[in-house]
């Protein structure tokens, strides 16, 4: 079923060189290679469908986002099952994620369909004002063109071909571009083929959409400095992503990189929660730390406790629980030997103590723990870094001033969390501001793994959690993203945009 090439404008194209995917289970296939030729074929075609699809009505959009929601829906059994075959993941899982994937499309349909994102504003003509009369003028966010998008490893459908940043684009009005991932690339085809047969049942153009598939550096690097794609969006390594960011930002014409790129999502676990539920907390964190085998972008790897009776406690309750989770297939061996790097560099830390060590081989993982004093935190760097898996560290601070200061010497995260009591308030309040500054999302007596997809959510962050702290990944806020301000002054009615010639648009208001 599978063709094993790109979509680019509607078309299957072929091309010389071939990969092979490296399924956890079943048969290989091979794939056709991206060239830099094809993302210029892909670019092209995007920004010829630009001038039609980013001046199009928001019904029309919607009705494309409700399309591929529901053409995926039609593949979904095929999606599964390949799916599960090339990441290792479980159906279940893939499809809870395909539900997340559809419900978001469906969650921007009805969302652009409302206008408020839009930001609409207006200011009435005042020529009587002296010294100067004042000119009417009105306001919107507007589509900035083409876009590029890097399908992730970690979630095969919710952050690839159709997830959040090209649902996000396409409800903003903007053409896609997608280097597909090579970690499950008939995944990714079969996605594209739903998108595919969305865009012609709406009549929309045909360049709206491409997948170019391999992970050729070549392929990303010509996509991210292509003259015609005017922002990225990406979830995937630090390394990859700054890479790819260093390349917009030398751009002739810089252009924004939309990075998710890492992050230990510390919690804090404050004395008095400690001492009343530590046991429970220790039980929902190791959940939460070995749930998909850690390869969740907020997977909370750190915990800051008190150096305390109740602290062993929590060790010896998060050690048993740890113990009992069996190994797990990681999505690719290259995720699984970095996994096992990231073990081997905080093994070889000074002054960090292996509580729970187990050997993971070839492309399975087994929890890890450890514990390192507040002071030995704050003075190595390293062990600040992510572990992409279900490697757990556990921090005894010396006393409740140095929760502060660990918490000050975070680098930029998307979550930090505090298990707190009420007899803890005082402390939380010196925390608070702290936190604030460092995470996009605070969450108290909670585990971050679990993204809603709604209105209020920031999937995002300080650097290097994201490049764009402004932003969120996830959310309907996400399309803001791909969208860019134009005032419009003294325009005849007939010649604004559509959304803005009503005449009854009330003074500095968006919605209609």
């Amino acid at each position: 079923m599978l063709t094993g090439k790109h979509l680019i404008a509607g078309k299957w194209v072929d091309s010389d060189e071939r990969f092979t995917s490296q399924p956890a289970r079943g048969n290989a296939h091979t794939f056709a290679t991206g060239t830099p030729n094809l993302v210029d074929e892909a670019c092209k075609a995007a920004e010829e469908a630009f001038w039609s699809f980013g001046y199009s009505d928001r019904k029309a959009r919607a009705d494309l986002l409700l399309a591929i929601a529901n053409e995926i829906d039609a593949l979904g059994e095929e999606i599964t099952a390949i799916g599960s075959q090339e990441t290792g993941l479980p159906e279940a899982r893939l499809v809870g994620e395909r539900g997340r994937t559809t419900g978001q499309l469906k969650l921007f349909a009805e969302h652009i369909i409302g206008g408020e994102y839009l930001d609409r504003r207006f200011d009435e003509a005042r020529p009587e004002r002296a010294p100067l009369p004042r000119p009417e003028l009105r306001m919107q966010q507007r589509p900035i063109g083409p876009v590029a998008v890097f399908g992730a490893s970690n979630f095969p459908l919710a952050f690839s071909v159709a997830g959040g940043d090209t649902a996000a684009a396409l409800a903003a009005g903007c053409p896609v571009v997608v280097k597909g991932h090579s970690a499950h690339p008939g995944t990714s085809e079969l996605v594209a083929r739903a998108i595919k047969a969305a865009i012609k049942s709406t009549g929309v153009h045909p360049g709206t959409f491409s997948l170019i598939q391999g992970a050729k550096r070549d392929v990303g690097a010509a996509l991210v400095t292509h003259p015609l794609i005017n922002a990225v969006g990406f979830t995937g390594s630090l390394h990859g992503g700054r890479a790819l960011f260093d390349l917009c930002a030398a751009r002739p014409n810089p252009i924004p990189f939309f990075g998710e790129l890492g992050s230990i999502n510390p919690m804090f676990l404050l004395p008095n929660a400690l001492k009343s539920r530590g046991a429970d907390i220790a039980t929902g964190w190791s959940a939460s730390l070995t749930m998909g085998a850690g390869q969740f972008c907020t997977n909370p790897g750190v915990v800051i406790l008190l150096d305390s009776p109740e602290a062993q406690t929590f060790i010896d309750t998060a050690v048993k629980a740890l113990s009992s989770v069996e190994a797990q297939t990681m999505l690719t061996d290259g995720i699984a030997q970095a996994y096992r790097d990231g073990r081997d560099r905080i093994s070889a830390t000074q002054d960090v103590q292996e509580i729970l060590i187990t050997s993971s081989d070839e492309r399975t993982a087994s929890p890890n723990l450890y514990v390192t004093s507040g002071d030995n935190w704050l003075s190595t760097d390293n062990l600040g870094e992510e572990a992409f898996g279900p490697l757990g560290l556990i921090v005894k601070a010396t006393g409740i001033k140095q929760f502060a200061t660990i918490a000050k010497s975070l680098q930029g995260q998307l979550t930090c969390a505090i298990h707190m009591e009420d007899a803890d308030f005082e402390t939380v309040q010196t925390l608070f501001p702290i936190l604030e500054r460092k995470a996009g999302r605070l969450l108290i007596n909670g585990f971050p793994t679990g993204v809603e997809v709604c209105d209020t959510m920031v999937h995002g962050g300080p650097y290097p959690a994201s490049t764009n702290f402004g932003a969120t990944s996830v959310g309907t806020l996400s399309i803001r993203r791909f969208l860019r301000p134009v005032c419009y002054q003294n325009f005849p009615h007939e010649l604004l945009p559509s959304d803005l010639r009503h005449r009854n648009l009330s003074h500095r208001s968006g919605p209609l």
